[in-house]
This record gives C-alpha cells, structure tokens and sequence, in this order.
C-alpha cells in the first residue's frame, strides 16, 4: 500500500498529506456567486446560466480555458492608472480554486454545503423597483438599417425624486444594440438630454466650423453590451425633477427575422435626500476623419472643470475600428495623471470603470480622452477597410466618447460642470 502510494506521488505530483479536492458547493459556488451569476443566469446577457452544478458541470473545461486565459470575467482597464471598484477579476485563490476542482474532474460535494442562492427580483438585477417601459412594443424590421428610436414617457412626477439604483433591460436582447435613459425636465423631450448630435451641431458640422467637445445631461443609464447598472455608493443619488420624461433612446439592429422589443428602465428611490448628486457628462469628438486603411489614428477630446467635482466612473465608447482608450487629466498647477487606461478596446465590453476612491478634479482642471482606431484591412470586425471613416450613429460609424460620473454637492440648479479647454 505504501508503494502504491509512493508511485501515485511520483507519477501525479500529488504532495503527501494534500487537501482534499475543492469542491462545487463548498469553494466553487461561492465563486461564482461573487463573479460569474449577475450576467450568467437564465435571461440575462451571458449565452449560459451557471447558477446549479447541472449547468455548471458540462462547461468546466471551457470555464478552465476562459479563466486561464483572462477571457472570463471580462476586465479591459490597465491595472497601472488605477484601482476600480467593479473589478471582478478573479484573484489568485480564486483562479487556484477554479482550476483545483475542474482538474480533480468537478465534485459536486456536499448540498448542505451550498450558500445561500442568489435571488433576482422578476430578473432585475438592483432588487425589486419601480418600473416605467415604453408605452409599445417596438416593431423591428427583418432587414435594413433602422434609424435611432427616440421614445419619451412622463413619469407623472409631483416632486423631485432621488434615485440611488438604475437598470434597463430590453425584453429582446437580439435586437438592442444600446440604450440611453435620461431625464428632462419640466416634460421636456429636447435631444440633448441624451447626447443625441443636436440640430445645430449637425449644421456646425456640414460647415466645418468647431462644435464643443463636452455636454452634460440627467443621463440616467445606458445598456450597451457586457454593461451593468451603475454602481452608486451609499449616500450618492441621481436627480429626476418632477414633472421629468424619461427619454428613450434605443438603437436597434436587425437580426434576419421580424422581431419585437418593449424596453424598460426600473429605479429604486433614495428614502432620504443624499448627501452627493451624481451627475453625467461627456467628453468627446465628433469632428474626425479616419483615412481609409489607416491602422492606428489617433482622435483626443478635451474640456476643463468649471467648478470642484469628484469624478466617480468613466465609461469608454467606440465602435469596431476601436483599438485603445485613454482619460489624462491635468491639474491646474501642471500636474498630470492618467486615470483609466483601456490598452485592448473591445466593442463587445462596454464597461463602466467605477474608480474605487473617487478622484477630485479642482476647478481649472482639464480632461482629455484620447484613443486610436484601426481601419485597416488586419481589423477582423472592419466592415470596409476602403472607405473614410467619420463620426455617426451607426455601427459602421464611428464614436470618441468618454462618458463621465461626477459628484457634487446635491442641489437641483447646479451650475455647469464643463466648459473650453484652452488651446494647448
């Protein structure tokens, strides 16, 4: 017996007086619970539910590929520029874990052993809200472009509401590429509240005289894809002022088939006035040209800080000529610092990067977002290398946009955040 086991450690490496194997319900669920189940559930964006050991099991060795090679969980920022909040990348014991148990062919255990299951309000993610969803199921053609759909709905509102969780969810995920909920007072269904180009800058831009390169609104959420509700710390709010519509914008995308979507947004309401507003802001550049074939163009964006904000997330977005994202931010004394750094853009994960310490950015600061496309031939997701490449809407556009989240003081006729930047 003592040879037998002498040769089992030689021949499988197995260290006399090892651990026992890990185990499903002991040391994987938990796991997968704090990473894995908020997209890979039944209904929401992952192609596959991991909640039970049954629908766990027969992925293992793609779930051991996926980790290995840092696919899963998807996470894009360059560790170097910052720590972010949301990061849910898998620490070293954890990937240990993962690997222990799909390599000792994965146990199930003990049940009794299980925690305690996840639970999702009727699907949503924020727990159980309040819900307003577009008054009509969106017919979406078999073919075609369709244009931006732009949908207000009152919310009936008699006084100004704080909302401290937001999340949208399509009811035809096949057919959304994107969605912004913003609020504008007053009923107000005005573009600019959801960063749509404005009639003027459309004009600006057929002149080629400069248009600005900021904008702020009440953008509430946007749902792109690998996206999650935004992550709002204790005591922070966003701001819905009575009488506001929710403003609907949805880009659609055909799939083949006649295909249906009625989308909705869910709020859960602060119970008490926070003690930081959260608002929204843009930084970017909507006046470029991409030579046609060019493997590398750089595009940057700038605007300076007007008055004292904490800057809380920034969420990068390009389109598939995307290569690489960047946000430098200049202090008024000179002093520069890079505070998010996407070196792999990847149009399939729009993400949010929730800093973990708040940054403040003094009055005179200047923000730029910079980033470089790819329009050549060696870009796999090119749809016309031959062709110059200028800003728009649609997927075979392009966009610089550095969405932004500051935090202020919560007063409900704040001055404006953004202004200029002065010329280099």
């Amino acid at each position: 017996m003592k040879l037998q086991l002498a040769l089992a450690v030689l021949l499988l490496g197995i260290p006399v007086g090892s651990a026992a194997a890990p185990t499903f319900h002991a040391d994987v669920e938990p796991i997968l619970q704090r990473r894995c189940q908020i997209c890979h559930r039944s209904g929401d964006i992952a192609p596959m539910s991991l909640m039970t050991y049954a629908e766990v099991r027969p992925w293992a060795k793609a779930i051991r590929s996926a980790v290995l090679q840092k696919k899963m969980p998807p996470w894009f920022a360059d560790p170097a520029h910052g720590v972010y909040g949301n990061d849910p990348s898998l620490s070293t014991s954890e990937l240990e874990t993962l690997i222990a148990w799909i390599d000792a062919d994965a146990p199930q255990g003990n049940p009794e052993d299980a925690p305690s299951p996840l639970e999702f309000v009727d699907g949503w993610r924020i727990g159980k809200p309040d819900v307003i969803e577009i008054p009509k199921p969106f017919n979406v053609p078999p073919t075609g472009t369709v244009p931006y759909q732009y949908i207000s709905v009152p919310t009936g509102f008699t006084e100004d509401r704080w909302v401290e969780a937001i999340e949208i969810r399509p009811s035809n995920r096949n057919v959304v590429h994107h969605i912004n909920a913003s609020a504008s007072p007053g009923g107000s269904t005005a573009p600019a509240a959801d960063f749509r180009t404005s009639d003027l800058e459309q004009q600006l831009l057929k002149s080629g005289r400069e248009i600005p390169e900021f904008v702020e609104s009440e953008l509430l959420q946007t749902f792109v894809p690998g996206g999650a509700p935004p992550m709002l710390k204790k005591g922070q709010a966003k701001l819905i002022k009575a009488g506001s519509n929710i403003n609907f914008q949805i880009h659609y995308t055909t799939t083949g088939e006649p295909e249906q979507d009625q989308s909705r947004v869910a709020f859960i309401f602060a119970k008490e006035p926070p003690a930081e507003r959260i608002k929204s802001i843009l930084v970017y550049n909507r006046t470029f040209a991409i030579p046609a074939g060019e493997p590398n163009h750089p595009v940057a964006a700038r605007a300076v800080v007007l008055r004292d904000v904490r800057l809380v997330s920034i969420l990068p977005h390009m389109h598939v000529r995307g290569k690489d994202f960047e946000v430098r931010i200049t202090y008024p004394l000179g002093e520069t610092e890079t505070v998010l750094g996407v070196p792999k853009y990847d149009f399939n994960w729009q993400i949010n990067y929730y800093l973990e310490s708040p940054k403040l950015l003094p009055k005179g600061t200047i923000i730029e977002v910079s980033g470089h496309f790819d329009n050549s031939l060696n870009n796999p997701h090119n749809p016309d290398a031959t062709a110059e490449v200028r800003y728009g809407e649609q997927t075979w556009e392009e966009m610089l946009n550095g969405f932004m989240e500051v935090a202020m003081e919560p007063v409900a006729d704040a001055p404006p955040v953004l202004g200029k930047a002065p010329a280099n």
